[in-house]
């Protein structure tokens, strides 16, 4: 069965960066061809981000064409550390870290995809088993300038900064997942594209007919920065719904039709009166952001889940009363170091940094800006603990209270 233009239109062209033969790529989807379609995703954290869910909603767009969706968790190329990013040498994860972090996937992915109609493959299966003649073939096709002359390698090279021979191999194991999996398109980030276009190198040398890519365009973290678990300026689509509703809500206004272009299912038409709201200056750019937030939060969970953290977001912000639920803590102590405090409610992973967020005048008791970082805090029961914009604990001194 033929598919609708213009929906093929639409996936082809939202969010999208970059199509290696668009007309190819079109004629395949209006035959009624269905298509592999791969995604590599390697476990560098226990949670998925929104930057990275860009590209599971367009694979739900083609799983709802009917194509086969392939993810396959790198939990084999997560101990190398993909390098298509960072200007320096990454860190490979161990086992056990993999482990860790894989364990809660399926469910996170399960938010977009429909899981009965995935296939999920960990590129362990095939690396554990390939023969060493096997690899040494595969390394044969590329040659060490090619791998160097890629963005990061050759700024690194030419300031002389070591390049090990592992990282040089990444490219080489996530082109073989598309041989492993006989893909016939992949998707991924624009700075995945070596490594795709690698895939497509080695499903030649193979005598497999070569990939279709799809690039996605990049989403900037809260930084500005690319969105990315190891920076850790992310929002990830487990966040609470409160938690996700605030980030939104906290990041530069100029990153906002990003946002709706990638992070939402708003229709281009819609996007267009946002666009022009925006030029015009007909709406508060606050106003805009909060229904971007709204969107987004009710995409991962539900309208009602947005509309409450909507209502807490004002009662903090606008209305500037305390939070509905916040941690409560018991403590017979009667006094504390400010310092001491913090870490003790979680609120600073360390002393050290809690010096630091009472020295930027983060730090808040009972309203009142914490100035020194060296005051004794008396404790007062049912006492508020604040720290920046979003975190909140309060303490009380009768345990019977305790909930």
């Amino acid at each position: 069965m033929k598919t609708d233009s213009k929906k093929i239109e639409e996936i082809l062209t939202k969010g999208v960066e970059q199509i290696t033969d668009r007309e190819h790529l079109k004629k395949v989807f209006s035959s009624g061809k269905k298509l592999r379609i791969k995604l590599g995703i390697d476990p560098t954290g226990d949670k998925i981000h929104i930057g990275r869910a860009i590209q599971l909603w367009k694979l739900k767009a083609f799983q709802d064409l009917g194509h086969k969706i392939v993810l396959i968790i790198g939990d084999f190329t997560a101990r190398i550390g993909d390098p298509s990013d960072k200007p320096e040498g990454r860190r490979g994860l161990k086992e056990e870290e993999i482990k860790k972090n894989v364990k809660s996937y399926s469910s996170q992915i399960g938010k977009i995809l429909d899981l009965k109609k995935t296939e999920i493959r960990y590129n362990s299966e095939w690396f554990k088993k390939m023969p060493l003649g096997e690899f040494l073939h595969l390394a044969g096709s590329f040659s060490v300038q090619q791998l160097v002359q890629r963005r990061n390698f050759h700024e690194r090279w030419k300031k002389g900064e070591p390049i090990s021979l592992k990282e040089i191999c990444y490219p080489l194991l996530q082109g073989y997942d598309s041989v492993a999996i006989k893909a016939d398109m992949e998707l991924g980030g624009y700075d995945q594209l070596f490594n795709l276009n690698a895939g497509r190198d080695i499903q030649r040398l193979f005598g497999m007919p070569p990939q279709d890519i799809m690039t996605l365009k990049m989403l900037s973290g809260l930084d500005g920065r690319k969105m990315s678990t190891s920076w850790g300026n992310v929002v990830n689509i487990i966040d609470k719904p409160e938690d996700m509703y605030g980030k939104i809500m906290s990041m530069r206004d100029e990153m906002i039709l990003d946002y709706f272009e990638l992070c939402t299912l708003i229709s281009d038409k819609e996007l267009m009166e946002i666009k022009k709201d925006i030029k015009g200056k007909k709406s508060n750019p606050k106003n805009i952001k909060a229904r971007l937030a709204y969107e987004i939060v009710s995409m991962y969970h539900g309208g009602k889940s947005a509309q409450k953290a909507e209502q807490e977001f004002n009662k903090i912000f606008r209305e500037k009363r305390l939070p509905s639920k916040m941690p409560v803590f018991f403590t017979p102590k009667p006094s504390y170091p400010i310092t001491e405090l913090l870490f003790h409610l979680g609120l600073a992973k360390s002393k050290t940094e809690g010096k630091r967020l009472i020295t930027q005048g983060g730090v808040r008791v009972d309203s009142n800006i914490v100035k020194d970082f060296r005051q004794e805090i008396k404790v007062k029961d049912e006492m508020v603990i604040q720290v920046g914009k979003r975190k909140f604990a309060k303490l009380i001194t009768h345990d019977g209270r305790c909930e």
